[in-house]
């Protein structure tokens, strides 16, 4: 055996490995969203038909290329994915393991974001930045952490492990391990199973709806300005 034939065998090799190892990855990822979404039915319907998926096989393919320098290559890769998902994930944020996007239309991840491992993000979350920092700009989510649809987490802090943020929400603040946050801004209203503030624990339906409490507040105060102006009146 010549050195050609063995440099070959070694480059075969390194093929199949790599081969293997992205067989591993979409089947542990076909997986999850098995474990996570009752609507699905099977591997097939997943790997053909779920958006989130795709968002995340062309994202590590935009972060490899990425890693490597090549970032005008990476974004191409992106933006054709945001194209055909609906779902922007910057290549140069860090996605762990088992992370599931589910719906996933208008997500947006940015480039120095952080999602830790088994996180869940539904539809229309954005993990952004405020525009004031530079360098690390957007957020970190340490693992187990759901994201509850149209949530926006801006800003280069940490949610910590095991927390839940309430659809709708907008964090721009650190969120501790095991806390729930709902709300405009965000507080937290369960940490560690015990009840911070009154409220309930999240389901995504039954939480504080921030405009509708607004405009009861405004309602209250325009009726006590227009009694104040029928005293002056009279």
């Amino acid at each position: 055996m010549n050195d050609k034939d063995l440099i070959r065998i070694i480059k075969k090799h390194k093929s199949l490995q790599m081969l293997m190892r992205c067989y591993k990855e979409i089947s542990d990822d076909i997986a999850v969203i098995k474990e996570r979404d009752p609507a699905a039915r099977s591997s097939a319907e997943i790997l053909l038909l779920y958006s989130g998926l795709h968002a995340i096989l062309a994202y590590r393919l935009s972060h490899a290329l990425y890693k490597r320098g090549y970032h005008f290559a990476a974004r191409f890769v992106s933006q054709k994915a945001r194209h055909l998902t609906g779902i922007e994930i910057h290549p140069g944020a860090k996605i762990g393991k088992g992370v599931f996007i589910d719906h996933g239309s208008g997500v947006v991840i940015g480039e120095t974001a952080i999602v830790g491992d088994n996180c869940t993000l539904y539809q229309g979350v954005t993990l952004g930045g405020t525009g004031k920092d530079t360098g690390k700009r957007h957020p970190t989510l340490g693992n187990n952490v759901m994201v509850g649809a149209g949530a926006k987490v801006l800003g280069p802090f940490t949610v910590g492990d095991n927390s839940k943020i309430a659809a709708n929400a907008v964090v721009l603040e650190p969120i501790p391990e095991n806390s729930t946050a709902v709300g405009i801004p965000a507080r937290i209203v369960k940490r560690d199973g015990k009840k911070v503030h009154t409220g309930d624990d999240l389901d995504q339906v039954h939480i504080p709806d921030p405009v509708s409490q607004e405009l009861c507040r405004m309602r209250i105060k325009i009726e006590k300005l227009e009694k104040k102006i029928k005293e002056l009146e009279q």
